[in-house]
Order: structure tokens, then sequence, then C-alpha cells
């Protein structure tokens, strides 16, 4: 989410101007506008009067103001409602992480009689973290899905899931891809993707070397000899990226090598001279279609805005999910949960399963297509038709008016087009990489708590309870023999009488000093 001005925030390129509509609008502009300078001209410079009676200017101009208007407020409804679904799911993640790490049972005693091996206290805290980690790699999975990227091999998802089953037969000797679990699975077009990232990544990464054709001889020999297997390989030939800047998230997770390369968190697409110049894709399909041009389906689609995700072959958080539910499932079947607790787990899995659900409804329901062509016709024919009706009224004027309008309604329209889909990289859409980061910086906060025994830190000189009426620490008030409080002059007979009297003394004196005179 666009938290500052982006014009002005960071480093200035040309680039910044995406936060705005000039670089999509311009080109309409520029047009109409030469259109009313042409009826101008020609009406003062010959005998022809193109100017006409601007009655049916308020008439549609009252229409089409009230479509853009509903057309902008839909669209802001959409972005309204993918930030309200990213707030559940952040709301989930912290709810579910705290129900794991503090009311699963560290203590897991075995029953008389069963052969089953006791965990030791290192065993269940490295479970409990493990499935934190799987509600991290949660809401980065929603966000890859969101941006239509396929798959799992990327730097900040694939740390976190890697040491899940690969296959539906794990034990067994004999692996391959027919028993290769969809998560792990990687379409012939997405395995060239990874291919080209790598030969990218290798150009323009400054800090690296480009490996070797030995190395590239014992990838093929290793990947011949473990009869197929995709899974992670400690110190295999893919790795994380490095990036030259100081802003790498992606450090502080799990160093996982892996048989596929990992494409970066963010990899938003490469602006090219189409995205400022809209009107020049007519004659590259025009040049297309006359050289009989196939689109070839491995190369890889470089759009500045991507407006809506494909169909995932593989749904990776409907994945997690199941693994948290079968999770939950385990530690119910062991009586390691209270049943309030299992059913706000279950409910909280519930919350995952129906904000992804809602915000897949947001990513690919687009508005109807119908709609928006009828609107963008009816918009070109009314600023198209605005220089007759004003010549009259306004003569030379007409020319900045026209561009203004024409300025001021496309770009409403265009604003609308580009906030119904709040999920990209542009840079007035939401933040997923800022929301991510959020829930991994909350979930790490939670893992930090030590889950001690409350009467290992409640008696100490640190707590003072009863201020302001009565400023001596716990310690104090509780070493006496009796266990009894007294009052700090000594007056009246100790016990909870005294106590009580004590504690409305105090509301009296901070009633008193906290209201303002």
């Amino acid at each position: 989410m666009v938290a500052q001005n982006p014009l002005f925030r960071g480093r200035w390129t040309w680039k910044k101007f995406g936060a705005t509509v000039l670089d999509d609008i311009w080109p309409e502009v520029i047009v109409f506008t030469l259109f009313a300078t042409i009826i101008v001209l020609v009406s003062e410079k010959t005998r022809a009067n193109l100017g006409v009676s601007n009655q049916l200017l308020t008439v549609l101009g009252l229409v089409l103001g009230l479509v853009i208007s509903f057309r902008t407020s839909s669209a802001y409804e959409r972005y309204q409602d993918g930030r309200k679904m990213w707030t559940n799911i952040t709301v989930a993640s912290k709810n579910l992480a705290q129900m794991i790490w503090i009311h699963v049972p560290v203590d897991r005693p075995v029953p008389a009689g069963s052969t089953e091996k006791p965990m030791t206290p290192l065993e269940v805290m490295i479970e409990k973290k493990t499935m934190v980690n799987l509600v991290q790699a949660y809401s980065v999975s929603v966000k890859h899905l969101l941006r239509g990227e396929q798959g799992v091999y990327y730097e900040d998802l694939y740390p976190l899931i890697s040491f899940l089953p690969h296959y539906a037969n794990e034990s067994s000797s004999k692996q391959d891809d027919g028993e290769l679990l969809p998560l792990w699975h990687l379409r012939d077009e997405h395995d060239h993707l990874l291919d080209s990232i790598v030969v990218d990544d290798e150009k323009k990464s400054s800090g690296r070397h480009m490996r070797t054709q030995t190395e590239k001889t014992m990838v093929a020999s290793s990947s011949s000899s473990d009869t197929g297997v995709r899974g992670p390989v400690p110190g295999g030939p893919y790795h994380r990226r490095t990036r030259v800047d100081t802003f790498d998230p992606e450090m502080v997770l799990p160093e996982i090598g892996s048989n596929q390369p990992l494409k970066p968190a963010r990899n938003p697409p490469d602006l090219t001279i189409y995205d400022y110049l809209p009107f020049l894709r007519l004659f590259r399909w025009l040049w297309r279609v006359v050289t009989l041009q196939k689109h070839n389906s491995g190369e890889t689609k470089k759009k500045r805005r991507k407006a809506y995700a494909e169909i995932m072959e593989s749904h990776i958080p409907l994945e997690i999910t199941l693994v948290l539910s079968n999770y939950s499932a385990w530690l119910m079947k062991k009586g390691l949960l209270q049943p309030a607790i299992a059913t706000a787990i279950t409910n909280t899995l519930l919350v995952f399963q129906d904000s992804v659900s809602n915000l897949e409804r947001i990513c690919n329901t687009p508005l109807p297509f119908a709609y928006q062509a009828h609107l963008r016709m009816s918009l070109w024919l009314y600023l198209l038709l605005l220089p007759f009706q004003i010549y009259l009224a306004y003569g030379y004027i007409t020319i900045p008016a026209t561009a203004f309008a024409s300025f001021l309604l496309l770009g409403f329209l265009e604003i609308g087009q580009e906030i119904e889909n709040p999920f990209n990289y542009d840079l007035n859409d939401l933040d997923l990489d800022y929301f991510c980061l959020s829930i991994q910086r909350d979930l790490h906060e939670i893992t930090a708590h030590t889950t001690t025994d409350p009467s290992e830190f409640l008696f100490t000189k640190w707590n003072q309870p009863l201020a302001p009426s009565d400023r001596r620490d716990a310690a104090e008030l509780t070493k006496d023999k009796d266990k009894e409080y007294r009052t700090v002059d000594g007056s009246g007979e100790p016990g909870m009488g005294s106590l009580r009297r004590t504690l409305v003394v105090g509301w009296k004196e901070v009633d008193l000093l906290t209201r303002q005179r």
C-alpha cells in the first residue's frame, strides 16, 4: 500500500510516473487536444463554422459522469476488500501462531504400556517452530498466488516448506515423477521459465560468477543418479540469489539448497516501450499478422500490468492449510489440545480458506468486457463531440478546455481500471511484500516468548502492582510469612479488607490525577 507519496520517496527516476495515470492517458489526451485544435483552426481560418448547440453536452455529460463515478467506486471497493482480506490473514496468522506456540504443551508424557518413544523438549520446540514457519509460508504463498506466479521455487517460500513430503510414498526406494505430489509439480513451460531466469540472473548479478561447465556436468550426473528426486538437496546447485542493495529480507530465511533455481521473492515485469506508447501495440499486432508469426508458449511474457491471475496448477495455500489441519488433527488425536483451543485452531484455518477464496474472487473476476468497452467508446465519442459544442462559447479556449476535460475523465476511468486488481507490482497496488514481512516479524516475536511460569517474573522488585496507592514492589509485599497484605503505615487489620481498601484509594487517586482540568 502506498504509505507516502511515491513521487518524492527514494531516488528519483522516470519510472516514478508509474504512480500516476499520466503515462497511461497522455496519448489519448494529445489525440483529443489535436482534434480540438483542428476544429478551432478550421472554424477560425475558414468560412466554415463547426460549432453546434451544447444541449446534448449537458445530458450526456451528466450520465457519463455518473457511470464513471460508479466505475471508480466499484474498483475502489475491490481495493478495500483486498486490504480487509489481508487484515484477516494477518490476524489469523498471529492467532494461530500464538495457539500453537503457547497452548500446545511441551511435556509429552507417554501412556503406560506404550512402546512409543517420548519426545524431548527440544524436539517439541522444533515441531512447534516448524509449524509456525508454515503459518508464515501461507501468507507468502497467497502473495505469489494473487500475482499469478506459478510454483513454490521462490526465495521467500521454498526455504519455509522444503521439508514437506515430495512424493506420495516417501519411504519407497522407487520414486519418480508419477508419484510427485501436486505441491512440487512443475509444468514444462515453467521449467523453461526457470532456465531463463537463471540466465538473466547470471548476466545481471555483478557479485556472482557463472557456473562452469564442470559444475553443469556434476549437476547432470547427480540428477541422473538420484532416481529423479527433485526435493531439497543441502548444498544443491541452486541457492538464493544475492542482491546488491542492503535490503534483503530473504537473508533471514533458512539456506536450503534446491535442484531447481529459486526465483526472486519480488520479480516485477520489465517495462517496455509499449507500456508508454500503447498505440504501438497495434503495429506489433499487424506485423505478427502479416508475417504469420505464431506465439511461442515457452516465451517469458513481460507485461506491465497483469490483469488477472492465471489458474494455478497447484493451489499452494490449500496445500499448506492441509498440513496445518493435519497437524491439529494429530494433536487432538494425541489429546494434547483442550477442546476450546482445538475449536479455535479449526476456526482460524477456516478464516484462512475464506480469506484466500475472497482474494481469488477479487483477482479473477474482472469487470465484464462489454461494460468496459462500451464505457470507453462512449467517453471517446463524448470527447470527440466536445469541441463542436463548446467552440461557440469559448473560441480558442476550446483547445485547453478539451485537454483538461479529456485529462479529467480519462484519468478517472484509468484509475478505476488500475486499482480493480490491486495485487500486482504497480506503485498504487497493495504492498503484499510489506504485509508478508510484517507477518514474519510478528510470528518471530511470538516465538521469542519463553512461555515461562508466571511466578518466575511476578514476585520481583520490578513489579509494583498496587501503585499509586501502594508503591511497594511485589517481593516486599509478599515477604511476610503469613502472606497477608499489610498497609504501608500499618493501620487496619492485615488481610483482604486492607487490600480492597488500598485498591479503592488507588482508583480515586488515578481518577483525580488523570482528568484534565
